[in-house]
């Protein structure tokens, strides 16, 4: 072959024996790879020859091969290999290298792997031509496929499973109950493989299946739920379209057969005994029955009913939803002394019935219960049971407003008493006697006061107190004409001065507390005194009211202001009762409108009504107002307070000092010698011994007793600290009691210079004492300064010893 020639052709030889008769797997299409030389190349002249690229075609390779060497695929050749070896053949792609290898020299390619088309259906791979030496690409690579061709390897599968349906019973034949579908992973496009046929194992007396569509119909058309409610149907599938030597594959379909109301309810007994006292209320459960059905759910919903007249008036039956059962109550008070035995018949039925099935019979069924009444010890019972009286309202007391009646129902009849509830009639305006049951009244009635009373009236057994009925009883009291018609209001009436003849000045209507059955009838005229009338007159309109009308030409104020007229007003009775109201009459002074100015020189202000703002405000104001006086007046009472609490605060030392020299001992404005003597004013000492003389321990009640002596401190056994325990035991108490104040304690020392001091102590501390021995007339030796000062304690001693002389 020309050196010049660069293409070459692959040659493809396939494994099956018949390769050589299909020569057309073998033939070669000459192609132009790229890059194999372009028009006007030399090599191209002066060959002559067309280059040729790849040419290809597809491999097969059986699936699941078995054998133990490597499964020969095909060959790949190319034309410009001599043989030499100088050619090597690679392939890339899926499988390369691993499941499919290459002869590098030959080109023959084995698979080396079991290889399986449900996994995986085709490979595809690259070719590759290199120069050995250079490693140079001769020819573009190309790309081929390797094809797994299928066998009957894998059997159909149910792959939905499990399978579940469901068939109402009595269902006709060929019903559908359901679709079975098995898959097959062979090649459905290669022969038979994958071509399933169903058909029935286990079942086949009661269920058929479509060989084809894989559908599920009954055989049979008598399934009957309660005989069997559920089949297991084993439903196999084989491919190659049944023939022999096909695979297969079963599943188990559960067939549930659903219920329809074919089964009539039906009563377990023919009859039913139940007992009941008497005395049993309205509404009470006598017992429970109930009718069997062989079907379930809805099917079996029941109503029942009572058929025969007797018990539909005496007994109830009701359906209960939950157990389905029927309950029978009582409708009406039993009596045991009327009739001991009662026979009702009650019916069952289905409450949906289905039409399809009614000629299979009646959905019903029938039972008698017999109810035994038992006897037992009854209160008396109120015949009639009337509950309403009547009585006239001036009845006396003692006068018969009815007789109630009651009796022992039972066979001994015993005797009854009779009573009344008082916690009803706590008043005891009636009576009843206890053997006749007469009621009688115990006070004067008044229908004005009372006109309804409502009583209970007790009867029991005159031997067992226990057996007790009630009877509520209404007692009404009728009116008689007691009470006379009285004006409605105190009317007073103004007329103007000018008023002129007929004008009308008042209308007058009255008002009767009693209440006649035909209703009110009032009759006015003007009362004797006032026969002599000539000013006013009085019509009666005839409709209970009368009009007051003007008989002369005006009035005059200066002469008579006021008119008192009395009018007097009669009922229709029987008895005829009147009395006489007066009717205020004032002359005023108007306008030449008519509108009254003043009356009896007191002037006629119509007062505008408040808007609903105007009155809020006001309101407010007046809130503002006692808010603002609550204040003050809590102020004041802290201010009082805090003042109280200051004063009754314990005495402490105080200090008074003067810088100013002053005018010396005959000087007695320059200082206010009040202020040293309010040091020693123990005014809540004077206040607790209620000023008693100094010979009982207290303080004297005049100012000259409260200023003692200025002793020198000499320790004294007979010293009386009696006026500070108290003094100190109010304050304790007072803080005890009250509990608006924290709890403040004090303590306070009182310190003495000592008797080593040069000089006397001045301390007062005990100058509260009036039984001191000191003499202060050493004073005098101090000085003029002193002077006045000795001349005021050598004066009080002075009056001391007279006072106790």
């Amino acid at each position: 072959m020309a050196k010049g020639l660069q293409g070459f052709s692959w040659t493809m030889l396939l494994l099956f024996c018949a390769i050589q008769e299909v020569g057309a797997w073998a033939m070669h299409t000459a192609v132009e790879g790229p890059g194999l030389g372009q028009p006007g190349d030399p090599a191209l002249l002066a060959g002559g020859r067309v280059k040729r690229g790849w040419v290809w075609n597809q491999f097969f390779v059986v699936e699941e091969y078995t054998g133990t060497e490597p499964l020969y695929v095909g060959k790949i050749h190319s034309d410009s290999d001599e043989g030499d070896g100088s050619i090597k053949y690679t392939i890339s792609g899926e499988g390369a290298g691993t499941i499919f290898l290459i002869d590098e020299i030959t080109g023959d390619i084995h698979a080396t792997e079991r290889l399986d088309r449900e996994q995986k259906t085709f490979y595809t791979l690259r070719a590759q031509a290199r120069d050995r030496q250079t490693d140079q690409l001769l020819e573009p690579e190309s790309e081929f496929i390797i094809k797994v061709q299928d066998i009957n390897d894998s059997e159909p599968r149910f792959l939905e499973g499990p399978y579940i349906g469901s068939v109402a019973e009595l269902s006709p034949i060929g019903t559908s109950v359901m679709q079975v579908m098995a898959s097959d992973a062979d090649d459905p496009t290669y022969g038979s493989s994958a071509r399933v046929v169903y058909s029935v194992l286990e079942g086949e007396q009661h269920f058929t299946v479509d060989s084809k569509t894989g559908v599920i119909r009954t055989a049979v058309a008598d399934l009957d739920r309660e005989t069997q409610d559920r089949y297991e149907v084993v439903i196999r599938a084989t491919d190659m379209a049944g023939q022999l030597g096909g695979l297969s594959g079963s599943t188990t379909v559960t067939i549930v057969v659903t219920d329809v109301n074919d089964n009539p309810p039906r009563f377990p007994q023919k009859m039913y005994q139940f007992s009941i006292v008497e005395t049993a209320p309205v509404g009470t459960a006598i017992g429970r029955v109930k009718a069997e059905d062989s079907d379930v759910g809805e099917n079996t919903d029941m109503t029942y009913q009572v058929k025969d007249e007797e018990g539909v008036e005496m007994f109830k039956v009701t359906t209960d939803s939950n157990t389905q059962e029927a309950v029978i109550t009582v409708q009406k008070p039993l009596d045991y002394e009327s009739k001991k035995v009662h026979t009702v018949v009650v019916e069952a039925l289905n409450k949906f019935v289905d039409p399809r099935f009614v000629d299979l019979g009646t959905f019903r069924d029938q039972t008698i219960v017999r109810v035994s009444v038992l006897d037992v010890d009854e209160p008396p019972e109120f015949r009639p049971p009337s509950n309403l009286m009547e009585v006239q309202e001036d009845a006396h007391v003692g006068s018969v407003v009815g007789v109630v009646t009651a009796l022992d129902p039972d066979t001994a009849n015993h005797p009854v008493r009779y009573a009344i509830d008082r916690s009803t009639d706590m008043e005891r305006i009636f009576d009843i006697d206890a053997n006749t049951g007469a009621i009688v009244t115990g006070k004067v009635l008044d229908r004005e006061t009372a006109g309804w009373h409502n009583i209970t009236v007790l009867a029991m057994e005159a031997d067992n107190h226990s057996q007790v009925s009630r009877a509520s009883l209404r007692i009404r009291i009728l009116d008689v004409n007691d009470n006379p018609p009285e004006l409605a209001t105190p009317y007073e009436a103004a007329v103007c001065e000018d008023a002129k003849p007929g004008q009308l000045i008042q209308t007058i209507s009255v008002v009767d507390r009693d209440e006649p059955q035909s209703g009110h009838r009032f009759y006015f005229t003007l009362a004797p005194e006032a026969t002599n009338n000539h000013h006013f007159s009085l019509l009666d309109i005839k409709d209970n009211t009368a009009a007051v009308h003007t008989q002369r030409m005006g009035f005059n104020r200066q002469e008579q202001d006021v008119y008192l007229l009395p009018i007097l007003v009669v009922d229709s009775g029987p008895p005829a009762l009147s009395s006489t109201g007066t009717l205020t009459i004032r002359i005023c002074g108007c306008d030449s409108n008519g509108a009254i100015q003043s009356c009896n020189s007191t002037a006629y202000i119509v007062s505008a009504t408040l808007s609903p703002g105007a009155l809020i405000a006001l309101l407010v104001c007046v809130l503002i107002l006692v808010v603002l006086i609550l204040l003050i007046l809590t102020l004041k009472r802290h201010h009082k307070s805090h003042l109280t609490s200051e004063d009754d605060e314990d005495m402490r030392d105080n200090v008074i000092k003067y810088n100013d020299e002053g005018g010396g001992e005959q000087d007695t404005e320059a200082y206010d010698m009040s202020a040293l003597r309010s040091l020693y004013d123990f005014s809540e000492i004077k206040g607790g011994d209620g000023g008693g003389g100094p010979g009982e321990g207290g303080l004297g009640g005049n100012p000259a007793s409260e200023l003692r002596a200025l002793p020198q401190w000499v320790q004294s056994p007979d010293l009386d600290f009696s006026v500070f325990r108290d003094y100190i035991c109010r304050k304790v108490e007072q803080a005890d009691e009250d509990l608006s104040v924290p709890p403040y304690d004090s303590f306070q020392t009182y310190a003495f210079e000592g008797s080593d001091s040069p000089v006397p102590s001045l301390s007062s501390i005990n100058t509260w004492s009036s039984a001191s021995e000191q003499d202060f007339s050493y004073l005098g030796g101090w000085g003029p300064r002193f002077r006045q000062l000795a001349a005021l304690y050598v004066g009080r001693r002075g009056e001391e010893d007279t006072e106790e002389s």
